[in-house]
């Protein structure tokens, strides 16, 4: 059963983009959401209001902190760039489909990006988040942040690889909660990929 009475990692996904509807990998081109990411946002402001945070920290790119203000933590939350999306380098707005004509197989997660971040130097950015996190214990935390970087803090900390990441679906606005089982030895997933509230 989990301890509630542990912190619990709260991660928001930001809303969605104009890209996020094309597959464009969007790494640190700083789009705006659409209406319908706009709205969502509102949408999970009713989920979390009736909760409160030791710290809440965000993104700086628009996406993520939009999505911050509109669920109602403009006013408190920190801006962290180690929350800040995979860089793509040369496959910035670029979709899978489109990368894998010429490099066919080629998965993010194990591949990375000419020109951008490894899955070594990604990973080293969700340690130092994780390491954070997990020495803090202040209370409960709330982040909001993008899709490949979550799910590559969730494997970080759950102990697996950071390849694993690759098996971590996320959907724009969706909210997972990282925690702990019996103590702070047992790190698990207490809720992901949740967006059944959301417009669709």
């Amino acid at each position: 059963m989990v301890n509630q009475a542990l912190p619990q990692i709260y991660l928001a996904r930001h809303g969605e983009t104009a890209w996020t509807i094309t597959g464009q990998h969007t790494g640190r081109t700083d789009l705006p959401l659409t209406q319908l990411g706009e709205r969502n946002s509102v949408l999970l402001r009713e989920r979390l209001k009736a909760l409160s945070f030791a710290a809440v920290y965000t993104s700086p790119l628009q996406r993520a902190s939009q999505t911050c203000e509109l669920a109602g933590f403009g006013s408190v939350a920190q801006k962290d760039p180690d929350l800040m999306e995979w860089h793509y380098g040369e496959y910035e707005g670029r979709t899978s489909a489109d990368i894998q004509k010429e490099r066919p197989g080629w998965n993010i997660f194990r591949d990375g990006c000419p020109g951008g971040e490894t899955i070594d130097q990604v990973a080293a950015r969700a340690k130092e988040v994780v390491v954070r996190l997990q020495t803090t214990n202040s209370g409960n935390v709330l982040i909001f942040s993008h899709g490949h970087f979550l799910r590559v803090v969730a494997v970080t900390w759950l102990g697996l690889r950071a390849t694993d990441a690759r098996l971590f679906l996320l959907r724009p606005t969706s909210l997972s909660i990282l925690g702990y089982e019996h103590d702070l030895s047992e790190p698990v997933i207490c809720l992901w990929n949740d967006d059944n509230r959301l417009e669709h």
